[in-house]
């Protein structure tokens, strides 16, 4: 049991290494969060990052969110980080987020999030996740607390590279 153990940390561990590049979408919203508004939304978004030091993931972000039974859209725009705490995958995350949703509402969401990245194959992560967006325009109605739930996958240093090399031969 012991050698299992060792052999789950040491593949979690090379995971997270610096150079591994990471791709992942996530849903958020369908009742498991809360606001202000209190109007039903659902929402989806797409990042992609690199590991710049072992343990800890850069990234850029967009997403889409629908509120409530109107037409009311809001796109964001992002950069954030994280920090992968232990090498069993448990995170914690810090972004912002720039939302536009019409003409007279634009808004910077900072936030933060706990979450833990479950491997179900070498690459290939469902990752569950705590979160808490705040408003700088609106606080009331605006600021978020939820659960959202993504995928990610984690690629190799050269993987990436390779596969470009080889498309352009």
């Amino acid at each position: 049991m012991m050698i299992a153990m060792m052999a789950m940390a040491a593949v979690a561990n090379a995971q997270f290494e610096s150079g591994k590049t990471f791709i992942g979408a996530s849903v958020t919203g369908l009742d498991l969060n809360y606001n202000g508004a209190k109007k039903w939304n659902i929402g989806v978004e797409a990042r992609a990052g690199q590991f710049i030091k072992d343990n800890w993931l850069l990234f850029g972000q967009v997403g889409y969110q629908h509120i409530g039974e109107s037409k009311v859209n809001d796109l964001k725009i992002g950069v954030g980080g994280r920090y992968y705490i232990v090498q069993n995958g448990l995170f914690l995350g810090l972004n912002g987020n720039y939302v536009h949703e019409t003409k007279s509402y634009n808004d910077f969401m900072p936030a933060l999030e706990i979450g833990y990245s479950f491997f179900v194959s070498h690459s290939l992560t469902i990752e569950p996740a705590l979160y808490y967006e705040q408003s700088l325009s609106d606080h009331k109605n605006r600021s978020t607390i939820g659960i959202k739930v993504g995928l990610g996958i984690y690629l190799p240093k050269n993987k990436i590279q390779n596969s470009v090399k080889e498309a352009f031969k």
